[in-house]
C-alpha cells in the first residue's frame, strides 16, 4: 500500500479541509518535490468560495518551495536532495504555446477551441502543493535550483506572486520616466509596484483602502499612496499628474469599479494591464474608453513560470534589489491550514501572505 501523506482539498464551495492521499507516483519526466514551503493565494480563495471551479478532492496551492524527494527516470541534470522552487504554471516547453512564446497558456488548446490558462496545473487540473509533497510535471522545464543564500521564504513569493505583479509591469511596457497607477496593494499590487520601479518609472502612485498596506507600498517603491475610502482615487491621481493621466495603469483586484477606475486615469494612448481574476463579466464604459477612439492599450497576463523565469527572479532577490519579506505576515503549519485560510479569506490582523509549512 502506499504511503500517505498531509494535503488540503477542496471539498465544496465554502470549505477547504485537510485530508490524506498516497503519495504519488512520477512518471520519467516528473519529480517528486517534498513540500518544505507553501503558502495561500487569492486564486486559492476564488476556488474556496466556488467562484473558480475544480473538481471535488482536488489538492490545492500552486506556490511549491521544497526538496527533490524522487527524480523520474528520463529527467537529468538534477539530483535528489536538490532544493528547487517550481512556479505556478509549469509549462512542459515543447506545446504550441510554448513554442509561440505564451507558456503560460501551454495546454490551453482542445479539440473544442481555445481555453485560457492551460499552464496553470497545480491546484487546477493537477494536485496542488498545500501537502507534504507534490508531483511537479515536466521537471526539466519547471524546476529551479534555489540559491543557498537564499531562504525558502525570500524566495515564496517567485512561483507566483512576484512573477505575476512583475509580469503586469512587463506586459504594460513600462519606460524609464513613465508614471505609473497601482489599483490595489495586495501581494501581487505591491509586487506590481516593484516591478514598475524596477523598470525605471518615476512616479509610482499606489491607490488601496487599508491603511497598513501603505507603509509597505512605500517602502516598495510607491511615491504616492491614494486611499479611495478617503478621495476619489481617479481625482486625486489625475491632480497628482496635473491632469495628464498616467502612462500605466495596472489593475491588480479584477473588479468593475478598479478596472473603470484604471481605465479612466489614463493618458490618451495610455495602457491598462490587468492582473484581476474577474469573476463577472467586465464592462468598458464609453466615455474612459474614449468611444475607442482613445489609442489605448489593454494587456492581460497569466502568471509567467518555467525554470528560467524563475532563475532570473531569484537573481533579484539575490542581488538585493528586491526584499520581499515583508510579505510573508503570518506562519502556520499544515495541520492548520483550515485556519490559515480563514484568517486569509477574510484578511484579518494585517495578512498579506501565510507561510505554510510541512
Amino acid at each position: 500500500m502506499a504511503k500517505k501523506m498531509k494535503v488540503a482539498i477542496f471539498v465544496e464551495p465554502g470549505r477547504i479541509a485537510l485530508d490524506e492521499k498516497p503519495i504519488p507516483e512520477i512518471g520519467p519526466l516528473d519529480a517528486l518535490l517534498r513540500v518544505t514551503t507553501t503558502t495561500i493565494c487569492g486564486t486559492d480563495v476564488h476556488i474556496m468560495k466556488g467562484e473558480y471551479p475544480v473538481a471535488s478532492g482536488l489538492t490545492i496551492g500552486h506556490e511549491p518551495v521544497g526538496v527533490i524527494e524522487k527524480l523520474g527516470s528520463a529527467v537529468t541534470g538534477y539530483r535528489e536532495g536538490q532544493r528547487v522552487i517550481a512556479g505556478a504554471i509549469t509549462p512542459s516547453g515543447w506545446s504550441n504555446a510554448c513554442l509561440c512564446g505564451c507558456g503560460s497558456q501551454d495546454g490551453a488548446g482542445t479539440k473544442h477551441g481555445w481555453k485560457a490558462i492551460g499552464g496553470w496545473k497545480f491546484g487546477n487540473t493537477i494536485d496542488g502543493c498545500q501537502a507534504e509533497y507534490v508531483l511537479v510535471p515536466d521537471a526539466m522545464a519547471n524546476l529551479a535550483a534555489v540559491p543557498d543564500d537564499l531562504t525558502d521564504e525570500e524566495v515564496l513569493m517567485c512561483p507566483d506572486i512576484m512573477s505575476t505583479g512583475f509580469s503586469g509591469a512587463e506586459r504594460a511596457g513600462i519606460q524609464i520616466g513613465d508614471s505609473v497607477a497601482v489599483f490595489a496593494q495586495g501581494p501581487i499590487g505591491l509586487c506590481a509596484t516593484v516591478g514598475a520601479k524596477l523598470s525605471g518609472a518615476a512616479t509610482i502612485i499606489a491607490v488601496d483602502r487599508v491603511e497598513a498596506r501603505f507603509a509597505i507600498s512605500r517602502k516598495l517603491g510607491a511615491d504616492h499612496v491614494v486611499d479611495f475610502s478617503k478621495v476619489d482615487p481617479v481625482e486625486e491621481i489625475m491632480r497628482i499628474t496635473d491632469g495628464r493621466g498616467v502612462d500605466v495603469a495596472i489593475e491588480a483586484l479584477g473588479t468593475q469599479a478598479t478596472f473603470e477606475s484604471a481605465l479612466r486615469v489614463l493618458r490618451p494612448g495610455g495602457t491598462l494591464s490587468s492582473l484581476g481574476v474577474y469573476s463577472t463579466d467586465l464592462k468598458i464604459p464609453l466615455g474612459a474608453f474614449a468611444a475607442g477612439l482613445g489609442d489605448h492599450t489593454i494587456v492581460t497576463s497569466l502568471c509567467p513560470g518555467g525554470k528560467e523565469r524563475m532563475r532570473r527572479l531569484m537573481g533579484i532577490i539575490q542581488s538585493g534589489r528586491v526584499d520581499l519579506k515583508p510579505l510573508v505576515t503570518h506562519r502556520f503549519k499544515l495541520d492548520d491550514i483550515v485556519a490559515a485560510y480563514d484568517l486569509f479569506s477574510h484578511q484579518r490582523d494585517g495578512v498579506l501572505k501565510v507561510a505554510i509549512t510541512p
